[in-house]
Order: C-alpha cells, then structure tokens, then sequence
C-alpha cells in the first residue's frame, strides 16, 4: 500500500527492495539458507577429499611405516617364528621348511605371510589403480582398511591363547599372520602410489646396497643428497621399531603390546593423510 509524502508516494516495499525484510520474512529466509550452508559445507568436504594428495615430503610419512615394519616384525618373529613384513626371510624359511617339513612347522607361517602378502600387493595395487592412485580419501581409506586388519589381529592375540613358535598352526596363529602381512602390502604399495620407489617400508637390502654404493655417501651433504638420507633414515627406522618391539617381546605385554602400539602409529598416518597438503595440479 502506497502512502504520501512531500514528493509524491512511496511503497511500502522499499524495505524489501533495500534489503529489510519482515521478521516471518526474515525466519523464512534464515530457514532456506541452512540447506545452502550444509551444501557448502559437504562440497568443501568433497573437494578436500577428491584431490590427490601432494607426493612432497610423502617420504616422511614412509619412514614412519618403517618403524611400524620394525615393530612388527621383530615381535611376530620372537612369538610366530616369521616375518609379517620383510618376506625375504619368510622365502628362506619356506624353502628351508620344505625339504625338511617334519623339523617344524615354521615354513608354514611363513608361507601364509608370503601368500598373503602377495595376495594384498594384487588388491591394494588395483585400489588404487581403479579407485585414484593419490585421491584423498582412496589413500586414507587404504590405510583405513590397513589398521582395521590389525585392530582384528591384536584382538585376537590379545583375547586368544598365548602361542608360540613351537604351537601347532591354528586359527590363533594363521590368521593374525595372514591379516598382518595382507596389509603390510598396502604400506609397500603406497610407496609406488607416491613415486618413492625405493622405500617401499618392508625391504632393507636393495636400499644397503644402494646406499654404500653412493659415490657420494661420504662427500655430500645433507641437502645435496637426499636420496642418501632417506636410505639412511629407512635403516635406522627399521632398527628403532625393532628395539621397541624387542622390548615389548620381552616384557610382560609381548606381542599384544606391539601391535597396539603399531595400531596408534598407523592411525598417526591415517591422520595425517587426512590433513596432507593437496597437489597445486588437481587444485587447479
């Protein structure tokens, strides 16, 4: 409704046309834009989840998962007589056993850890291939499923009956293997994923030879050679993870105690994937 003043008649709806509006007009507009904002928010969300991850200072985060491999290693073989990671040794165990399989039942577990090893390199390599090699949330939920396996593995060692090398091969032994080796091929893979081919975070001797066959291993420095530090570095995390999962084997907490705390220093990583900095290209 129009209504008069000194130069003619103004309506009513200058306050609407200057952006005042009613006050149910004002909830009303409140209430549609909620939806807008949640919207904003799930898109920020995917955005942050689609983008590759940036392979820069992606090492770090490798030679983190070498102390997992140290840790877990060391442990499995004190308690299970095999390897869950390196499957080099595991190789050896397994043609030992097989021309003397009566000796001990060794060259079973560790056939199962090679197996299963190998099995988990074919399935984590085709996750990434198919799903995005270095998206976001394909490389959280590679590690994702990474620690689900060992939190099944630890609950059983933890719950079930105390084993050891000597025990005959049951589901409390096989099993935890299997689990822990399946997915220390996802930590190797990630490795590809990220273009450091050298440290895949289970394999020590190509990474000794090409470290004292640097012709530069005493000459450079740190940051003329990087690829000589993260060698270094690789072995020394191995060493570290072995010491602590040596200390655990020994004390009352035993294998259980390594892989919980191999579980806390994979979740680290989730987390850390989760807040990585984004490639500027897939940004772009």
């Amino acid at each position: 409704m129009a209504r008069p003043n000194g130069y003619g008649t103004v309506s009513n709806d200058n306050h609407a046309e200057n952006g005042m509006l009613s006050g149910s007009d004002g909830e009303r507009a409140a209430l549609l834009s909620k939806p807008e904002d949640g919207n904003l928010v799930l898109r920020r969300i995917q955005g942050h989840m689609t983008v590759d991850i940036s392979k820069a200072w992606g090492d770090l985060i490798l030679l983190g998962c070498y102390i997992i491999t140290g840790l877990l290693d060391s442990s499995s073989v004190q308690v299970w007589g095999s390897f869950v990671s390196m499957q080099t040794g595991n190789t050896i165990y397994f043609g030992l056993g097989l021309a003397a399989p009566w000796k001990s039942n060794r060259w079973i577990r560790a056939g199962i850890s090679v197996g299963c090893f190998c099995i988990g390199s074919f399935f984590f390599a085709r996750f990434h291939r198919y799903l995005g090699q270095r998206k976001r949330w394909v490389m959280v939920l590679s590690f994702t499923i990474q620690i689900i396996l060992m939190i099944i593995a630890a609950l059983m060692v933890t719950l079930g009956p105390v084993t050891g090398t000597s025990d005959p091969v049951t589901i409390w032994i096989s099993l935890p293997i299997a689990l822990i080796a399946f997915q220390s091929a996802g930590q190797a893979v990630s490795s590809r994923v990220l273009g450091y081919n050298g440290l895949t975070s289970v394999v020590l001797t190509s990474i000794y030879c090409d470290l004292f066959m640097d012709p530069k291993l005493l000459t450079a420095s740190p940051r003329e050679n990087i690829e000589r530090n993260r060698r270094a570095a690789a072995a020394v995390c191995v060493a570290v993870g072995a010491f602590f999962g040596g200390l655990w084997g020994n004390s009352e907490y035993g294998l259980p105690g390594a892989l919980w705390t191999a579980i806390v220093l994979k979740g680290i990583v989730i987390v850390l994937w989760f807040f990585w900095k984004a490639d500027k290209e897939s940004t772009a």
